[in-house]
């Protein structure tokens, strides 16, 4: 084994050095960023409907579309990162750029949060109790520390998975084994930050001081990127190979030059300029876009310089587009579990704050309900690590599910965990007829709603995990960072459907008097009408993902695939 890595540099510029780069400790200090940029983006998340709601004295319905379009455009933005991260500045920059961005994003939020000319003047002790909503220029200045925060997330999120596992080389046998854990152990520190968000910050917002926790937000933040830059020298960069998204666009107007030709009866025949072992094999799908590969006088063998690359493309090139075209009928079936999980930190914060949370002398505050949530994934991790995974090689010879059985999984557990969600509402909505409407604090305890958070949590466990092995994976060399940024987009995607489908369901269901399923007073609406639609929608697209799954076809692997038997250490047969 040589000494250096063949395809990454040290922070010189020079062949990086196997044994002074790379590694579990220079990993470790980029998932030292992904803990504090979860610990800020869930702890402000989780908790802000009920400060929209009681502080900004919003409508419920509004309150809910607020964090989902905060969260949506967070995850959406991470396609902006993977492009800037892939084209222009490397994951190193954009991770030290966007990081910074988000630490600002969330000092500014504390300062508006500590000042009350930014918030509208407390609700009238009246019968009516009549309460003035935040106006224009309030809302204004809070949306722009939102969305400054929602920028530093999206921007550098997409770069800290591919980042982490560039400091592992997959043609080395001990690294490559080293690799396959990092993906558990990256969702498990994402999840570590989401336990310490949604328990010590939520409860530091609600009892002690709002600002002080959106405070240590941005001073963790700030030490978390001191802490990156400390292993500089540490680190293995991977070079950039030019943006995916124009490679995608040469050969798609490569194709569409050629629509009109005839393809060759062999493939040997098509254009091919990559390195033998970097090579890509043939497939047969998608055949309208191997067109871009055929030779139709453009391209003189005896001259010396390349053909034009937006009139002729090589075979490896059409394949990498094949590839990722692959992928999208996975994404597509995968936005609606992102849908459900939004109602975990909208709905169902609501749901906890009507009913009764105190244990003893402490009261729960219902922000941290979700640390059964968390407390799901974190379990379902540990029981796949220890359990499933040895059981499951000593059966089938393979450790632990394929990506696409763990994305099922997480398909079938949402809808499970909306359909208890749905059942536990109606409880819910039963008392609150029995002892009247206007009751402040229920008399039912919020542990009814347990099953739903850890039904969705352990469905997350698997989903989040399987989306992120296939979607790096399934993905060419140059486009793991727009593919990781594409997996993201699921997410962003998700919360977007849900702002649109409470926008719906509003309108029809609604009435003048802001009653309908999603009343402005949840204990007025029908939310368990509204959980069952979301339990409906589930069951049809995991009918639909079953057909994508069985449609899929990985490619074949060979010397020019990276990180193919990263997964599961064997063949990647992604059948469902």
């Amino acid at each position: 084994m040589s000494w250096t890595v063949a395809d990454a540099v040290d922070y010189k510029g020079f062949p990086a050095d196997r044994s002074k780069t790379g590694g579990w400790v220079p990993a470790a200090l980029i998932l030292g960023i992904e803990i504090c940029e979860r610990l800020s983006t869930m702890g402000i998340a989780v908790n802000l409907v009920t400060y929209l709601v009681s502080t900004m004295h919003l409508p419920s319905a509004t309150s809910a579309n607020t964090v989902t379009d905060f969260m949506g455009t967070s995850f959406l933005l991470c396609l902006l990162g993977g492009f800037l991260a892939d084209s222009f500045l490397g994951r190193f920059r954009t991770i030290a750029i966007f990081a910074t961005v988000q630490a600002m994003g969330t000092g500014m939020l504390a300062i508006i949060t500590r000042l009350p000319q930014l918030q509208p003047p407390p609700c009238k002790n009246t019968p009516t109790q009549t309460c003035k909503q935040a106006n224009g220029f309030q809302m204004g200045i809070l949306y722009l520390a939102l969305y400054l925060i929602a920028l530093g997330t999206g921007g550098l999120k997409s770069s800290v998975s591919g980042f982490g596992t560039d400091q592992f080389d997959d043609k080395d046998e001990k690294e490559q084994s080293q690799m396959i854990y990092f993906f558990s152990r990256f969702f498990f520190f994402i999840s570590t930050g989401t336990l310490m968000a949604v328990t010590v910050l939520v409860y530091i917002q609600d009892e002690v001081s709002r600002s002080l926790g959106y405070g240590i937000c941005c001073v963790s933040m700030l030490i978390a990127i001191l802490v990156y830059f400390s292993g500089t020298k540490r680190y293995r960069y991977k070079k950039s190979v030019g943006s995916p998204i124009v490679h995608i666009s040469q050969v798609i107007v490569a194709a569409m030059r050629k629509r009109k030709m005839d393809l060759p009866f062999n493939a040997s025949l098509l254009y091919e300029d990559s390195a033998e072992g970097s090579r890509i094999q043939h497939t047969d799908q998608f055949r309208c876009l191997d067109k871009a590969a055929i030779l139709a006088g453009e391209f003189d063998k005896t001259a010396s310089s390349d053909p034009n690359p937006w009139k002729l493309c090589s075979v490896t090139r059409v394949e990498e587009v094949k590839m990722m075209a692959r992928l999208l009928p996975i994404w597509a079936t995968t936005i609606i579990f992102w849908t459900t999980y939004a109602q975990m930190i909208t709905f169902s914060v609501e749901q906890a704050s009507t009913m009764e949370r105190s244990i003893g002398n402490f009261q729960i505050p219902a922000g941290s309900l979700t640390v059964f949530f968390v407390a799901a994934i974190l379990i379902t991790l540990a029981v796949y690590d220890r359990f499933i995974m040895p059981m499951w090689k000593k059966w089938r010879g393979k450790p632990g599910f394929s990506s696409l059985q763990r994305i099922a999984l997480g398909l079938i557990l949402s809808i499970v965990g909306m359909t208890a969600a749905a059942l536990a509402e109606r409880r819910r909505l039963s008392v609150a007829k029995a002892v009247g409407d206007n009751t402040a604090t229920l008399p039912i305890s919020v542990f009814l709603l347990i099953p739903q958070f850890f039904l969705v949590g352990s469905g997350e466990a698997f989903i989040y995990t399987g989306q992120l092995d296939f979607f790096i994976t399934q993905s060419p060399k140059g486009m793991k960072t727009m593919s990781t940024g594409l997996f993201l987009s699921t997410l962003s995607l998700g919360f977007f459907v849900s702002s649109f489908l409470v926008s719906v369901v509003k309108r029809v269901t609604g009435s003048r008097d802001g009653q309908g399923w999603l009343a402005d007073n949840i204990n007025y609406g029908r939310l368990d009408c509204f959980y069952g639609l979301l339990a409906i929608l589930s069951f049809i697209n995991f009918a639909v993902f079953l057909v994508c799954a069985v449609w899929y076809k990985p490619q074949k692997p060979n010397d020019g695939m990276q990180m193919e038997t990263m997964a599961n250490g064997s063949c990647p047969e992604e059948k469902c």
